[in-house]
């Protein structure tokens, strides 16, 4: 056997990525942006607004001596995406690593939902993540390689009990089959796209105080009895960056505790 190239903790390690991620002010988005710092990563931080947890994100990856830069961009206008994937470049150097957490999440009975609730979630679930990887692909193509990775939702695969949110489930399905989709167009070109779809996990949004009912719900209906914390969506992230993941593309990673096998 030819063990060649097959040093194990080097096929995680990132040292001379450029990596961008989107929704990096806040949750799985942020942790994701750090952790590949703490990969060896540079890494371009993507957000809505600079302030508060975007700039927090940018010092995190800082003290761990990774250059970092902010970037404030919409993620449903492919004029602002290209424009953050060029600064991305401009500043770090060729993209290589791309991962999309931006998203929102909101409930409403499927018959009572509001035409603009359904179109702006969608813009920023399905479309945000279109024009993201479209901008981050247009890139990787002309740099000859690149992973990317969207992080879609167990909501794609599953209906959660008691949660009236059909727009939402749909818009996580859709970024599970549209990842498979560009994994096959671009499978020659030297991109990897994958996608993580987390079970319900301790983020900002889902530990506010009005929620803890709710939480204990989400616990109780996983197998292994908690919500996953951000830290728990590194290593998946880590791994379908990195070398270790060469061989996969086209993949959704259930990262549930469990919770698709009930």
């Amino acid at each position: 056997m030819n063990l060649d190239n097959l040093n194990t903790p080097e096929l995680f390690n990132l040292t001379g990525d450029v990596a961008l991620v989107t929704g990096a002010g806040s949750g799985i988005g942020q942790r994701i942006a750090i952790g590949l710092a703490q990969s060896g990563a540079d890494v371009a931080c993507v957000d809505r607004r600079e302030d508060g947890g975007l700039q927090e994100t940018i010092e995190l990856i800082e003290s761990l001596g990774r250059k970092a830069i902010a970037i404030c961009a919409d993620v449903t206008s492919k004029d602002s995406m290209t424009s953050a994937v060029a600064k991305t470049e401009e500043a770090l150097g060729a993209l290589s690593i791309a991962v999309n957490a931006a998203g929102i999440a909101n409930a409403n009975p499927c018959e009572e939902m509001a035409e603009d609730q359904y179109q702006t979630l969608m813009d920023i679930n399905m479309k945000g993540v279109f024009l993201s990887c479209q901008a981050e692909a247009n890139a990787m193509i002309k740099n000859g390689k690149g992973s990317i990775i969207n992080i879609a939702s167990m909501s794609g695969v599953i209906v959660n009990r008691g949660l009236e949110q059909v727009h939402y489930n749909a818009s996580k399905a859709g970024v599970i089959h549209m990842t498979k989709s560009m994994a096959m167009e671009w499978v020659g070109k030297g991109i990897r796209v994958n996608s993580i779809s987390p079970g319900y996990t301790a983020t900002p949004m889902n530990t506010r105080p009005e929620m803890v009912h709710q939480t204990k719900e989400f616990e109780s209906q996983t197998p292994m009895g908690r919500m996953a914390s951000v830290n728990e969506m590194v290593g998946p992230a880590i791994f379908l960056a990195s070398d270790a993941a060469s061989y996969c593309t086209g993949v959704d990673l259930l990262v549930d505790g469990g919770f698709c096998c009930w």
